[in-house]
């Protein structure tokens, strides 16, 4: 990876042994393969058995996780956060897994649309619930810093599953809870 650093730094035109450059290749090489760990790891490797079997059948809800990834179109970074909801049918998963979920599939060159499916297509997988509700905002960079350059565009993708599919009252609760509307805290 190292090699093919140094040579697309020649390509556009750059000295790959000037000082400032000298390792860059190997930073470059180091940086890719960190922002695609994802494709090393299963669900269940981040989960870490993290399943418990509890009677709790209402709602649960984790908003506002930050998430960055590369779209695999122009491998430039998109950035933003996973919204998740799911509904438990005997097993609940760990808070902190449906972080550590959401960032494993973000972790790979992406389109945010699958992301977002393979998150909602992991919960199913893991704890049966009987339904999941996934949202994710994110600003991609190739929107920004390159073609049409529009600094404030928000790309946002849901993917529901279960009764957040079925029923159109659990999916608005849904959207209302994440637009921070739904739960008044005492």
């Amino acid at each position: 990876m190292s090699a093919a650093c140094k040579t697309i730094l020649e390509c556009i035109g750059e000295d790959p042994h000037r000082e400032g450059l000298l390792k860059t290749p190997l930073r470059w090489a180091k940086a890719l393969l960190y922002m695609c760990q994802g494709y090393d790891k299963r669900p269940e490797d981040v989960t870490n058995g993290a399943v418990f079997h509890e009677n709790h059948s209402e709602m649960v809800v984790v908003r506002n996780i930050d998430i960055h990834s590369l779209c695999e179109h122009h491998m430039v970074p998109f950035t933003g956060r996973v919204h998740i909801g799911y509904i438990p049918n005997g097993k609940i998963l760990g808070l902190s897994k449906l972080a550590r979920i959401a960032e494993l599939y973000a972790r790979r060159l992406q389109v945010q649309e699958r992301l977002t499916r393979q998150i909602a297509d992991a919960i199913v997988e893991t704890v049966e619930p009987l339904g999941v509700a996934v949202v994710v905002e994110c600003t991609h960079f190739c929107m920004v810093m390159r073609g049409v350059q529009k600094t404030g565009a928000l790309t946002t993708t849901s993917s529901v599953r279960g009764c957040f599919e079925s029923n159109s009252k659990t999916r608005a609760e849904f959207f209302s809870i994440i637009q921070g509307n739904g739960v008044t805290m005492c």
